[in-house]
C-alpha cells in the first residue's frame, strides 16, 4: 500500500509539474503581448499617473465593489446563474462597403462591441477593432454573438490612424492587429501599449504612445487627444502596466468622443468643459455588474455622462457582440433607451454596419434588438 501511494503521489506531482510547464509555455504565445521595458518603461515612470509601479485612476477605484473574493466572483461569472447573456437568434447587421465611402463624407460605422470605423475631414480612423470570433486568449471563452462577424481586416481601406483604448482582449485583438498592419499609417495608444505593437512587428516610428491629455495631429487639421478614463489594464496576471484612455477626435467642423472602457467619474464633466460640446459620443454602457461597479458605466450613468460631455448625439458602445457580464444581452439597449428620454441629447442606435452621418441631418434608428414574434431579434430599417 505504501508503494502504491508513493507511486500515486509521484504521478500527481508529475502531472502538476507538466500542467505548470504547459501554462508557462502557453504564456509565451504572442497573443499575450509584452510588458513595457527599457526607455518605454522609463518614460512611463515619469508620468504623473504612474505611481509605485503601476498606473492609477484619477480617483480611488477599487476593482471589487462587494465583499466577494475575486476567485469567487469569476467562478460565479463563469458558472453561476445567468439571465440571457446571449441573444436567442441572429443579430441583425448590414455590411457597408467601407472602401467605397467617399473621403469627403464624415461618417461613423459601428462594427460591434467597441469597434468603430470613422471618417473625419478626409481621415480614415479605426478604433478598437476586434474581428475575431473570440475575444479572449482561450478558444471559445468569449464567443461573438451570431450574426456579428460581419467585417474582417480585408474589408478595411487604408487607415490614417488606428486607435486603441487599452490592452484588454475585447479591445486589443492580436489576430486583427496583425492582419491590419499593412494598412495602418499611424497607431495611437496609451502609454505602454506600444510594447504589444513592437512585439507584433509594427514599425515604432508609426506608433504614438500618449499620456492623458496628450495629442497627435493628423492631416487635414484633425487632432486626436487621449483623455482620462476610469478603468484598468492587463493581458496576464500583471495589471495596470499600460494606460487606459478615451479619445477626443477634433476637426475644424466636428468634435467626437469615444470613452473606451470607463466607470463614471468627474472626468466626463472635465472633458466636456475642456473639449466639448461634442457632436457625437460613444460611451461604454455594457458589461456592468454590481461586483465591479467602478470600472464600467451603467446605461443610466452613461446618460448622465453624455450630458456631462455636452453632446448632441449618444451611441452605445461595449455591447451587442460579446457577453462579459451576466446581464441580459439586450439590457444595455433597453435601459439606455429609457434613461435617454427627456435628455438634452439624441440617442442613435444603429445596427452593426449602418452608417451614422455626421453632417447634421436628422436620423432616426429603430429598436433592432427588440424581439419578433418568434422570440428572436428582428431586422429593422432606419427612417431618415
Amino acid at each position: 500500500m505504501k508503494i502504491f501511494w508513493s507511486r500515486f503521489s509521484a504521478v500527481l506531482v508529475g502531472i502538476s509539474i507538466l500542467s505548470v510547464m504547459g501554462v508557462l509555455g502557453y504564456l509565451q504565445h504572442p497573443v499575450f503581448g509584452e510588458l513595457p521595458s527599457g526607455e518605454r518603461l522609463a518614460r512611463i515612470e515619469r508620468s504623473p499617473n504612474h505611481v509605485n509601479g503601476e498606473f492609477h485612476n484619477q480617483i480611488d477605484t477599487p476593482m471589487r465593489t462587494t465583499d466577494q473574493s475575486e476567485w469567487s466572483m469569476w467562478m460565479q461569472t463563469l458558472f453561476g446563474k445567468k439571465g440571457q447573456p446571449r441573444p436567442p437568434g441572429v443579430i441583425p447587421a448590414i455590411k457597408t462597403d467601407l472602401k467605397a465611402l467617399a473621403r469627403t463624407q464624415d461618417v461613423v460605422i459601428w462594427l460591434g462591441h467597441s469597434s468603430y470605423f470613422l471618417q473625419l475631414s478626409g481621415q480614415r480612423i479605426l478604433i478598437d477593432p476586434v474581428f475575431s470570433t473570440n475575444a479572449a486568449p482561450i478558444p471559445f471563452a468569449n464567443r461573438a454573438f451570431d450574426g456579428t462577424n460581419v467585417y474582417t481586416a480585408d474589408d478595411l481601406p487604408e487607415l490614417d490612424a488606428l486607435l486603441i483604448s487599452h490592452d484588454h482582449y475585447d479591445h486589443l485583438d492580436y489576430p486583427s492587429i496583425r492582419a491590419l498592419r499593412p494598412k495602418v499609417r499611424q497607431v495611437i495608444v496609451g502609454l505602454g501599449v506600444g510594447a504589444h505593437f513592437e512585439a507584433w512587428g509594427y514599425d515604432l516610428r508609426r506608433v504614438h504612445e500618449l499620456d492623458w491629455n496628450e495629442s497627435v495631429e493628423l492631416k487635414s487639421g484633425v487632432r486626436i487627444q487621449a483623455t482620462p478614463a476610469r478603468h484598468y489594464s492587463g493581458r496576464t496576471f500583471e495589471r495596470n502596466q499600460s494606460l487606459w484612455v478615451g479619445y477626443a477626435l477634433l476637426s475644424a467642423e466636428r468634435r467626437l468622443f469615444f470613452s473606451g472602457d470607463s466607470g463614471y467619474g468627474p472626468h466626463f464633466a472635465e472633458i466636456g468643459q475642456q473639449l466639448g460640446p461634442f457632436d457625437w459620443v460613444a460611451l461604454d454602457m455594457g458589461q456592468y455588474d454590481p461586483r465591479w461597479a467602478n470600472v464600467h458605466l451603467t446605461p443610466e450613468q452613461a446618460a448622465q455622462a453624455a450630458e456631462d460631455l455636452r453632446t448632441r448625439v449618444l451611441t452605445p458602445a461595449h455591447a451587442g457582440r460579446f457577453s462579459i457580464s451576466p446581464h441580459d444581452w439586450d439590457d444595455p439597449f433597453k435601459r439606455i433607451t429609457a434613461a435617454s428620454k427627456r435628455r438634452a441629447f439624441a440617442l442613435w442606435t444603429p445596427e452593426i454596419g449602418r452608417p451614422i452621418q455626421l453632417d447634421g441631418r436628422a436620423q432616426t434608428f429603430t429598436a433592432w434588438w427588440a424581439e419578433g414574434s418568434d422570440g428572436s431579434p428582428r431586422f429593422t430599417s432606419v427612417a431618415e
